[in-house]
């Protein structure tokens, strides 16, 4: 089965809308700090940004993309995971790029 970006993407600002739907790594965090990208930047990457990397399936069943966009001069890149759960999907922030 595969997922179209456009359809990757509809899915991930949905999930995005609600911040408790995103879930970062420890990784992500660390890469953050090491990069001073906010929550805030990485936020309006995953739900106004464009597809850097095309939509795949990874080892575990889970659709996962990167997405680029520019937020106060800086380009931002999360790699993203859409993880389902019982009781709705997450969007799980994998790494990020500056």
């Amino acid at each position: 089965m595969q997922i179209s970006d456009a359809a990757f993407i509809k899915k991930l600002r949905a999930v995005a809308k609600d911040s408790y739907r995103v879930v970062l790594t420890p990784h992500a965090k660390q890469r953050m700090k090491q990069r001073r990208i906010n929550l805030r930047k990485v936020l309006d990457c995953l739900r106004k940004g464009r597809i850097y990397e095309p939509a795949h399936l990874t080892i575990h069943g889970d659709w996962k993309a990167t997405l680029e966009h520019q937020c106060a001069g800086d380009v931002v890149r999360v790699a993203v995971a859409i993880e389902r759960q019982e009781d709705g999907d997450l969007a799980v922030v994998v790494t990020v790029m500056g």
